[in-house]
């Protein structure tokens, strides 16, 4: 006789995505568990406390639209929010949603094993000799942005100052802010250009002595324009609020900026230099996200923007010299994440902030004094700050290993085979696995509180047919996987993203083995997925096998 397990369902993370999926399950009336590494909920929000963190989504878009409640009760004071309200907002959600008394907090998962006798995942946590939690289905909601990923140098812990990760800040342990750390006459360097590192870089250069920016990839980074939002912007936001979430789901990310239903090339130049002018002041993602609509597929349409965005740099860089060094060569606007800024240029432009361009120079250890580059210099500094990003994507989920039916961790088959799921929500091999904003979902290339909801809800309607008919076992078919497989490639082939190394193509430098493209998420855009979910569960469940047959063949409800 088979064992039952401890849970119905276990939710790894207790992030946007972790806490509405745990939630969308309880409300169904499965037996539910939750595993954070963290003391309480906020995921990315509640690491992530650097100087200067903020969310670059409209705050108001950033959030369970489908709350009622919420949506009354949370008042946005900025059109971008900064982290500490960010998380304050998720802690609201969480009291919402009453989910805390399901989490086991403090606790990372270190392995979730296939039991093909029993049907179940035995997870096994990473402290020593905790019991071992057993589990119907298992659900990774571990987000895209939540694996901390160091240089690949070495040395680093022989540094006799100060130094941090971004993603895994100190925190205040009396808000929700970060450790309230003094920077005033400090020699800081900061080791990273991407969202987070232009974003710490604004602030450390208002207080720091000198400021050493490492610099190995410059990106195209564009005006945030942010502003306060008053009470009665709000009053209108949320009277509006119906009208914003349809208009949302009309867009590719789910973000509100959509594209300009004109090509490039078609519009006079004047006019489009004005609109590019419009654009490029924000807020958020105009220019990236709400360009003409061919230019991330045309070559000669996106050369246009990218002249303009590199003009853009260098009037505001008085250092012509220093301009070329932050501009990028290798790839054209918008075809990596644009990090989005607050006078983060003209930075450049003051005595105490230095660039080291690490094409040039590479850095080749980090020593106790400080950072020494490739030319022999020694940069001697009081404080590191390494915003050097994340394993994105599939990173969170390399650091764990889940076994499938055959013994094979996930990580095995994908180094073997190549990254391949089924609509990006489950693997061949790996039954009763699903994956929430992970490799080939259409939910990554999106504003995820939204997004993440999509898949949510889509899950809600597998689960409710897997209840209703008793069955135990869901499965992905293979030959459903391939299909899906080359559909993500065919779609990624048609625009310039997945012809540059970044992390939406599973480039990293940091990492051995994540040197080579990958097709790691859907770029065909969310309503575009959505349709093409809710057609697969109308086509009776097209791909998926419960307990080893169609669901055409599954005996009716009892």
């Amino acid at each position: 006789m088979s064992k039952q397990p401890d849970f119905d369902a276990v939710v790894i993370g207790a992030g946007i995505t972790g806490m509405y999926q745990l939630y969308k399950l309880r409300e169904q009336g499965f037996r539910v568990k939750g595993i954070e590494g963290a003391p309480d909920v906020g995921g990315a929000w509640f690491w992530n406390r650097y100087p200067g963190c903020r969310v670059d989504s409209e705050s108001h878009t950033y959030s369970y639209y489908w709350s009622e409640e919420l949506k009354r009760k949370f008042n946005w004071t900025e059109r971008f929010a900064g982290q500490p309200e960010v998380l304050s907002y998720l802690q609201m959600a969480a009291g919402v949603m009453d989910i805390r008394k399901d989490y086991l907090f403090n606790q990372r998962v270190r392995t979730a094993t296939w039991d093909n006798e029993n049907q179940f995942y035995t997870i096994q946590l990473e402290e020593g000799g905790s019991a071992p939690i057993t589990t119907r289905f298992l659900f990774s909601a571990m987000g895209p942005l939540s694996a901390p990923q160091m240089p690949n140098v070495p040395g680093v812990h022989t540094f006799e100052g100060d130094w941090w990760h971004t993603g895994r800040w100190p925190r205040d342990p009396d808000s929700n802010a970060g450790a309230k750390i003094d920077f005033t006459g400090k020699r800081v360097a900061v080791v990273g250009t991407g969202a987070s590192g232009v974003q710490v870089i604004q602030e450390m250069s208002k207080v720091a002595k000198d400021l050493y920016v490492f610099q190995r990839s410059p990106n195209w980074c564009c005006p945030l324009g942010n502003a306060p939002v008053s009470q009665e912007e709000m009053d209108g936001i949320k009277a509006n609020y119906e009208q914003l979430n349809d208009f949302c789901n009309t867009t590719m990310s789910g973000f509100p900026h959509k594209w300009i239903d004109r090509d490039t090339l078609d519009v006079p130049a004047d006019e489009r230099e004005a609109k590019y002018e419009e654009l490029y002041k924000g807020p958020g993602f105009s220019l990236w996200l709400g360009n003409y609509r061919d230019y991330l597929e045309n070559p000669d349409a996106n050369a246009v923007v990218t002249e303009f965005v590199k003009k853009k740099i260098r009037q505001r860089v008085n250092d012509p010299v220093i301009a070329e060094k932050l501009t990028p060569r290798d790839h054209g606007y918008g075809t990596r994440r644009v990090p989005q800024e607050t006078k983060y240029f003209e930075c450049y432009n003051q005595d105490n902030v230095h660039l080291i361009d690490l094409r040039d120079t590479p850095m080749t250890s980090v020593e106790p004094k400080g950072i020494r580059t490739s030319d022999g210099q020694l940069y001697e500094v009081d404080v590191i700050v390494y915003a050097t990003g994340f394993y994105a994507i599939r990173g969170s989920l390399s650091r764990i290993e889940v076994y499938g039916k055959d013994g094979r961790s996930l990580n095995q088959v994908w180094r073997d085979e190549g990254v391949k799921t089924y609509l990006g929500l489950m693997v061949d091999g790996f039954p009763n696995f699903f994956t929430l904003v992970g490799p080939q979902n259409g939910t990554v290339f999106c504003n995820i509180p939204r997004c993440s909801a999509d898949a949510i809800n889509w899950h809600d309607g597998v689960l409710r047919h897997a209840k209703d008919h008793h069955v135990k076992v869901i499965e992905a078919k293979p030959e459903a996987q391939e299909e899906w497989n080359d559909l993500c490639v065919e779609k990624l082939s048609h625009g310039l993203i997945g012809k540059v190394s970044s992390w939406f193509t599973g480039v990293n430098k940091n990492v051995a083995g994540a040197q080579k493209r990958e097709v790691l998420f859907y770029a065909g855009g969310a309503p575009q997925w959505r349709e093409l979910c809710d057609e697969i569960q109308a086509d009776n469940w097209r791909g998926f096998l419960f307990d080893g047959q169609p669901a055409s063949k599954v005996s009716e409800p009892a």
